[in-house]
This record gives structure tokens, C-alpha cells and sequence, in this order.
């Protein structure tokens, strides 16, 4: 039995299914205007047979509905671009796609998607959140599929969607919160060039000759949609909802690392160096940072000063970091290689980097009393967080270990990128790959051109 605003009904079904009860449970539902501070809370009064029914009288139709294997979807036409059509049409209709063209997913290109994993297509990988489907490795081919992916692209998707259910993430809140969550899928080891997925020029962005990642990104996507009941304004109430098309999937430059800075995957989670890996986390915004100066600063100036823009940027009283403030991550400040190198060179380590960020963003308390700051982390369920409130100035998180750095985003020293957290972990997953993964990787080539780098448009 829940009190529920209007507007969160699909909300409240997709956490009462995601339990495993029965999703058409009692429920009241009022206005938003009953939630709002200084409300008349007297329809509550009025309502009250409502709530004594519920309670008492409600019995689920669910109970009489027995599950069974769902059909095969059969579309006849008169050509292929019609079936194509229509089976768009469908998917729209039925909600499940997300106003791009989709790939059918025939049983012949499930098969095919599924030569990306040694894994039986029937294994379970988990319940997705908050609806609670069922998510299978089929599941996963079924997305990458329709994503317009790849057999090679799967081991990627398969870690991505083991993190994002790991229950620490929190997924079953951030993806029905308001706050325009997304996942954001770091890949280290040798499968990010072997499939080109981009860590350079564009990174976060569509490149023809990097295709993986916008299709491994919507494929997530697809899933927490369509198997989380993740639909926008009925089960995800996200106002913005930024990035929602493809997410946020792309590799470290780890042939741009100094020599003494160690990779992503190393660093936060101990994967042995070369080991094909994912980083998720959550973001819910995204900023362009302009870190090079104007002048002929010195190395050490331009150095300097840009790292004091880009902990300005993070010093930004959101409170979206309250999320992971004790063991996730503020955020993810992304550097060009050429920046990593030299700033390496003038003796900062990503230690020294993490220090800095932690030292330099944070906030006054006056500003945080003006803004309305302690409020939200007085009522935090954290007890650390909690505690924060009695430092002056406040620490945007609790370490700096938290910081995630990130190098990416090809050879051009003038810009920074921050992804701003909204993450309570980062997790790593290991990636599983097929014996005849090199076999695809030739498919690839024929299918795609030459993947080598002396074979791209540059």
C-alpha cells in the first residue's frame, strides 16, 4: 500500500515489480501541489476509504496470470525497406525503442551478436532495476542488436550492464530520480583499440571510424529502458535526461600515459596492467573546461593555472555529489595525453593531481548556508557525510582518492572535460572474450575497413 505524487505511479510500479510483488499493488495517488513545502495536507483526510480498502480489500489480478515463453514478433511486407518499416513502427509503438532507427532483432542476428561471448545466451547476469526484468547475456545481444552493434562489442556491454547491476551503485534510485543520471563506461586494456572504441579526438561523441562506443552506449541504454522501465516521465523522471541516447563509453589514451602514471583500471579497482576491463559510474552533467592560458605562460603557469580552473569548476555547491560522497567519486576530470605528459614531466602524479582537486574545490560554509547546502547534507542516510557539515571550508567529498582521472580525448592542450558525479561507487568489472575473438576481429575488418591506425582518415 504507497502514498504516491501522480506523476511517479510508473515509478512506484517499476520499484514494487523490481521487489518481486506484484506491480499492480494498492496504491493513492495525489497531485504533486500535496508535496510541495506549506501543502494542505487535508485531501489525505478526505481520501482516507482509499487507504482503509487498499489495506484491506485489495486482491492482485496477478495472481491468475501464468508466465509463459514470449512469442516470436512476425512482420510480413513486401519488401525489406518496408519490414524495416514496419518493424520500427512496432517498436515505437510498443515502446521500446528510443526514436533512432533500430536493427531488428531477428534470431539470426541474436546468434550472430552472441559469437562476442564464450557465456550460454540463457545465463543470468541479474535483475535490472527499479522493474527488476530479468537480464541474460540473450538479453544483452537482443539490445546490441537493435543498437546496430557487433559480436565484438558484447564482452564490453556484458561487463558495463555486471557493474551497473552491482547493488552499490544504487541503480534502482538513480535510474528513477529526477536528477538526469547516466552511466559512464571507462574501458582499459587492449579490446578498446581492437574494436575501435575511441579515447582521442571526440571521444563522447559519434565518430564513423569509432563506431563502438555510441553503439555499446545505446544498447545500455536500451536496456535500462526497456528491461528496467527506464521510460521517461513514467518510469524515469529524469527533467533533462542528458545523454540518453548512448550514454558515455569510451577507452583511457593509455598510449598517451606517462610512463609513471598508471591506468584508470589499475589505479581504482587492481586490475593487472593489459587486462581488458570497464569502469561504470554516474554522471548527471558534463562541462567543457578551458585549461590552456591565453599567453605565453611558462609551463609551470599554464600548469597551474589550469588546474585552478578546473577545480573552480568542481567547487559548485550541486550536492549531486552527496551520492558517492564517502566511497564514490565527485566526479571524472578527463586530460589530453599532451597535458598528462607534461604535467608529469613538471613532477605531478595523479596522487599530487587528486590532492590538489581535493584541497582547491572546496567551499566556504557562508556560501553553503546561503545556498541552503546544509540542508541537504543534514538529512544524507551517510553518517560521514553527515559529519562533513562541521568542516569549514566543506570538502565536496571525503578523499581525495575519490577524484576519478582520466586521460582521453586526443593531442590539443587546450581543453579539459569534467563529468560531474552522481555516483555512491565506481566499479570495475573484467572483461570475458571467446577463443574467436581474433576471428571477429578479421570479420571486422572486412565488414568495416582496416582498423589499423595507418589505415584511418586522419
Amino acid at each position: 500500500m504507497t502514498l504516491t505524487r501522480e506523476d511517479f505511479k510508473g515509478v512506484m510500479t517499476n520499484a514494487i515489480s523490481g521487489l518481486g510483488l506484484a506491480p499492480d499493488a494498492a496504491m493513492v495517488s495525489f497531485p504533486m501541489s500535496l508535496f510541495l513545502p506549506g501543502s494542505d495536507i487535508s485531501p489525505l483526510l478526505a481520501r482516507r476509504h482509499q487507504f482503509y480498502e487498499g489495506l484491506m480489500q485489495w486482491r492482485s489480478t496477478f495472481a491468475t496470470v501464468k508466465a509463459g515463453e514470449v512469442p516470436l514478433l512476425t512482420v510480413e511486407a513486401n519488401s525489406y525497406e518496408e519490414a524495416l518499416e514496419k518493424v520500427n513502427h512496432l517498436a515505437i509503438t510498443n515502446l521500446w525503442g528510443d526514436g533512432l532507427p533500430l536493427w531488428p532483432a531477428t534470431p539470426s542476428r541474436v546468434a550472430h551478436i552472441l559469437r562476442g561471448t564464450p557465456l550460454p545466451g540463457d545465463q543470468v547476469i541479474g535483475k535490472f532495476p527499479p522493474r527488476g526484468g530479468i537480464t541474460t547475456v540473450q538479453t544483452c545481444a537482443i539490445a546490441l542488436a537493435m543498437a546496430g552493434g557487433r559480436p565484438e562489442y558484447l564482452p564490453v556491454l556484458i561487463a558495463a550492464v555486471e557493474a551497473f547491476l552491482n547493488p552499490q551503485t544504487k541503480a534502482e534510485q538513480l535510474q528513477a530520480a529526477s536528477g538526469s543520471a547516466y552511466p559512464v563506461v571507462i574501458v582499459n586494456g587492449p579490446i578498446a583499440k581492437q574494436i575501435r572504441l575511441n579515447s582521442g579526438f571526440g571521444c563522447l561523441g559519434p565518430d564513423p571510424q569509432r563506431p563502438a562506443g555510441a553503439s555499446i552506449g545505446r544498447a545500455l541504454r536500451l536496456i535500462q529502458q526497456n528491461v528496467g522501465g527506464a521510460l521517461p516521465g513514467i518510469g524515469a523522471m529524469a527533467n533533462y535526461g542528458g545523454m540518453r541516447y548512448t550514454n558515455a563509453v569510451f577507452a583511457e589514451d593509455e598510449d598517451n600515459l606517462p610512463s609513471d602514471w598508471p591506468t584508470h583500471a589499475s589505479e581504482r579497482h587492481g586490475f593487472t596492467a593489459g587486462t581488458n576491463s570497464v569502469s561504470l559510474m554516474f554522471s548527471n552533467g558534463a562541462t567543457n573546461i578551458r585549461r590552456r592560458g591565453a599567453k605565453k605562460e611558462t609551463p609551470e603557469e599554464d600548469t597551474l593555472q589550469g588546474m585552478h580552473r578546473m577545480a573552480d569548476f568542481m567547487r559548485t555547491p550541486n550536492y549531486t555529489n552527496l551520492q558517492g560522497y564517502e566511497k564514490g567519486t565527485p566526479g571524472a576530470i578527463l586530460i589530453p595525453g599532451i597535458v598528462a605528459q607534461t604535467m608529469s614531466a613538471l613532477g605531478w602524479s595523479k596522487k599530487r593531481m587528486r590532492q590538489f582537486f581535493f584541497d582547491h574545490s572546496k567551499i566556504p560554509m557562508s556560501e553553503m548556508i546561503r545556498n541552503g547546502g546544509p540542508a541537504w547534507v543534514e538529512q544524507d542516510a551517510n553518517a560521514v557525510t553527515r559529519a562533513s557539515l562541521k568542516l569549514d571550508p566543506w570538502p565536496i567529498t571525503h578523499r581525495p582518492e575519490n577524484f576519478v582521472i582520466i586521460v582521453a580525448g586526443g593531442g590539443h592542450p587546450t581543453n579539459s572535460f569534467w563529468l560531474q558525479g552522481y555516483s555512491p561507487r565506481v566499479i570495475g568489472r573484467e572483461m570475458l572474450l571467446p577463443e574467436t575473438f581474433e576471428t571477429l576481429l578479421t570479420e571486422a575488418d572486412r565488414d568495416l575497413g582496416c582498423g589499423d591506425e595507418f589505415c584511418r582518415i586522419e
